[in-house]
């Protein structure tokens, strides 16, 4: 155990720190023992016990009660697969939606082989990788946002 700088005991600004408590790491002591074996733990149980109490005082519902005998009008997936969703609602053969949902990893794992092509970090310098990223993502808000609406306007959006 070795300290970094040893204490001017006879400094009476850290005197007076030292007999309020305060100052104890200006003098270099270590973190271990003192504050992991003995700091730490405080602050994770405290930590631990005010979350179990607001748990326990001021519970929060996770949502509206299921009725398992009424289904609802319109079942959507989670928000991350609106994309994926809304091609498989509006392709009309099954086959071609599932290819289509698969092509999503399988392009993403192509990414790093595509991004290796070029040494250089900017995008600006890599013009095609930087557009198909941005077109991609156009296109997979565009389908987001068209998984919400009626499956009429799931391409169009309702704007032509």
């Amino acid at each position: 155990m070795s300290i970094l700088k040893k204490p001017d005991l006879t400094d009476p600004k850290l005197r007076a720190k030292l007999a309020k408590g305060m100052g104890h790491n200006y003098y270099g002591e270590p973190a271990w023992p003192n504050d992991l074996l003995y700091v730490f733990p405080v602050v994770i149980l405290g930590t631990i016990a005010c979350s179990i109490g607001l748990a326990i005082l001021e519970p929060s519902s996770l949502g509206e009660k299921s009725n398992p005998f009424a289904t609802p009008l319109e079942i959507l997936p989670e928000w991350y697969f609106f994309p994926t969703f809304n091609l498989l609602r509006v392709i009309p053969n099954k086959l071609l939606g599932v290819l289509s949902m698969a092509a999503v990893p399988a392009g993403l794992l192509t990414v790093p082989f595509i991004e290796n092509v070029n040494k250089f970090q900017n995008p600006f310098r890599r013009p095609i990788a930087t557009t198909i990223f941005l077109i991609s993502t156009v296109i997979t808000i565009w389908l987001g946002i068209g998984a919400t609406m009626p499956i009429n306007n799931a391409i169009t959006l309702g704007l032509f």
